[in-house]
């Protein structure tokens, strides 16, 4: 009987790995097919907010190069309502195959999980980051006739008159809700809060002198405060803003240690082939640092802040964690 010996180590292991890699040649040439013919139609990315917003200016300008540079078109869809849960939620059950997108943000993606608690999508589980886009600087702003030039001064007129002073936000469980919520515990003051669907139709209301005060995106209160029609307080992060240095923090103020910082981001559907999230990663990256880009968006309050999929997702993570005691902390809920 013949004796069949084992071939040597080495040779065995080169021998396998030359299998495995013929067996995935196909798959991998598949993956690598898809990604260079994408996209072949147009593509739809989704905005929890109306039009006018910070969210909305953030992805219009990506939509416009992106179009250009993938040669198919980028459709804005605004989906408003609920702090962006309506859009995410659309997302996040859409075919991963990268033509459905999310321009996220804070408030779907790290607050309202907490504010919720039983949200129809998980943030990290139901979706694949593609990028962080912008951070957001908001701004504390009231109406001409509300009788405070600072922030102490509004202080004490919410002291004076608890509940009476109105403030506006674009939505339940939105940054610019949550910031109040921790302006007024960190105060010691009692506010009400009036929710709309967006930034847009909040300013439009803040101008009429309908509500008294929003926590605003630099995007949509910057021009007002130029011409006078609203009066700004104080930013929300810790740092002042570039974009209007000389407006001091809230943190500056006396209420020390206030940071509430904005940021929207993209997503694709969870499972959308890794080879299509990094082309659209590789894109969007270029166009954030397009110096007409950056210069649009900084001009509107907005500070690009490209990341690769794998640090947005971990951002997420931690934002989320960060705003879940801030929410417990106050008590907040939108149920």
């Amino acid at each position: 009987m013949k004796r069949i010996f084992p071939l040597p180590f080495s040779r065995r292991v080169i021998l396998g790995v030359a299998a495995a890699a013929l067996l995935a040649t196909p798959a991998v040439r598949a993956a690598s097919d898809q990604a260079t013919s994408f996209p072949e139609r147009p593509i739809r990315l989704l905005v929890g907010f109306a039009p006018g917003g910070g969210t909305d200016t953030t992805a219009r300008a990506i939509a416009q190069k992106l179009s250009q540079s993938l040669g198919q078109q980028v459709v804005i869809d605004n989906r408003p309502g609920a702090a962006g849960n309506i859009a995410a939620h659309i997302v996040s059950k859409a075919n991963p195959d990268g033509y459905t997108l999310l321009m996220g943000t804070i408030a779907a993606l790290a607050i309202n999980p907490t504010l919720y608690g039983n949200l129809p999508f998980d943030p990290v589980r139901d979706f694949a980051p593609i990028t962080q886009a912008v951070n957001s600087t908001n701004v504390l702003v009231v109406h001409p006739s509300v009788k405070a030039n600072n922030v102490q001064e509004l202080i004490g007129l919410a002291k004076a008159s608890p509940g009476k002073i109105l403030y506006g936000s674009s939505g339940v469980g939105g940054a610019g809700h949550l910031a109040g919520e921790l302006f007024a515990t960190m105060a010691g003051v009692k506010m009400t809060h009036v929710p709309y669907k967006g930034g847009g139709p909040v300013m439009i209301d803040l101008l009429a002198g309908q509500v008294h005060a929003v926590f605003a995106t630099a995007a949509t209160a910057i021009p007002h405060i130029k011409t006078g029609r609203i009066r700004p307080l104080g930013v929300t992060t810790a740092k002042r803003a570039g974009m209007m240095p000389e407006i001091p923090t809230i943190a500056e103020q006396g209420l020390k240690g206030f940071d509430a910082n904005n940021w929207y981001g993209l997503l694709a559907p969870a499972k959308t082939p890794r080879a299509i999230v990094h082309k659209l990663n590789t894109e969007v990256v270029k166009v954030l640092q397009m110096p007409d880009i950056k210069q649009y968006l900084f001009s509107q309050g907005l500070d690009p802040a490209p990341t690769t999929p794998q640090e947005f997702g971990a951002y997420i993570k931690s934002e989320m964690a960060k705003w879940a005691k801030v929410i417990r902390a106050a008590g907040a809920s939108a149920n």
